[in-house]
C-alpha cells in the first residue's frame, strides 16, 4: 500500500478503501490518496481519494459515522441520529462538499472539462442510511462493503471516456498528492477549516 501514499497520511477508513481496491487488482498508479488543492483565494480543497479509471474520474468522501443518516441532496445539512432517536446532529452536506472538491479539481488541467466525473461518498462505521433522497445523476452514496458495486455500475452505464493525454493526468493529480504532504498546506487548511466554523467567535 505504500506504493500509493505512505501509511501515517489519512484516517484508518482510507486505508483500508486503498487496501480493498489495490487487493481487486485495481493498479496503484491509477489511485491518488490525501490530495491538496490550493484555490484562488488561498484556501484549500483537501480530497481523501480518487480514482482514474476507463470511464472517467471518481472523487471519493469517506466518512465515519455511527447512527441513523438522513438527508436530501438540495440541503445544506444533513441530520445523523443517534441513542435511538433522543441525539441529532447536524453535519455539512457530504453531496455539495465533494461537489466542491470536484469544482476545484477541475480547474487543476484542462483536460477535465471533457472527462466525465463521478462523486462516491462512502460511509464507515456503525451507521445506517436511513432517508436519502434528491441524489444527483453522477454521485452514489455507498456503505463501505458495497463500494464494488458501485463501481461495476459506474463501469456498466457509461461509454469509456475520451482522455487526450493521460500522462499528464497523472502528473497533475501527483502533483496534487505531493502538495497534501507540505506541511504548511495541512496546518493551513486545518486553520482554515476552524476559521469557517468559528467556534472560537462564540463567547457563552
Amino acid at each position: 500500500m505504500s506504493s500509493v501514499t505512505s501509511l501515517d497520511r489519512g484516517t484508518p477508513s482510507e486505508r483500508s478503501l486503498i487496501l480493498q481496491l489495490l487487493k481487486s487488482g485495481i493498479p496503484s498508479v491509477t489511485i491518488f490518496h490525501d490530495l491538496i488543492i490550493k484555490k484562488d483565494n488561498d484556501t484549500f480543497s483537501q480530497i481523501d481519494l480518487i480514482l482514474v479509471t476507463s470511464e472517467g474520474v471518481i472523487v471519493f468522501e469517506i466518512k465515519d459515522f455511527s447512527g441513523w443518516i438522513y438527508g436530501n441532496g438540495r440541503h445544506t445539512n444533513w441530520t445523523k441520529v443517534l441513542s435511538f432517536g433522543r441525539k441529532k446532529y447536524k453535519f455539512y452536506n457530504p453531496i455539495k462538499q465533494n461537489n466542491s472538491h470536484i469544482t476545484e479539481l477541475k480547474k487543476t488541467n484542462s483536460q477535465f472539462e471533457n472527462i466525465p466525473f463521478f462523486s462516491v461518498i462512502v460511509f464507515f462505521g456503525d451507521c445506517e442510511l436511513k432517508e436519502i433522497d434528491y441524489v444527483p445523476k453522477g454521485t452514489y452514496l455507498v456503505k463501505s462493503h458495497r463500494v464494488f458495486e458501485v463501481l461495476n455500475a459506474i463501469k456498466t452505464e457509461n461509454e469509456p471516456a475520451q482522455y487526450k493525454n493521460k500522462r499528464e493526468i497523472v502528473d497533475t493529480l501527483n502533483t496534487l498528492v505531493q502538495l497534501g504532504e507540505n506541511e504548511y498546506y495541512q496546518k493551513q487548511h486545518i486553520d482554515n477549516i476552524k476559521d469557517m466554523v468559528g467556534k472560537e467567535r462564540v463567547y457563552k
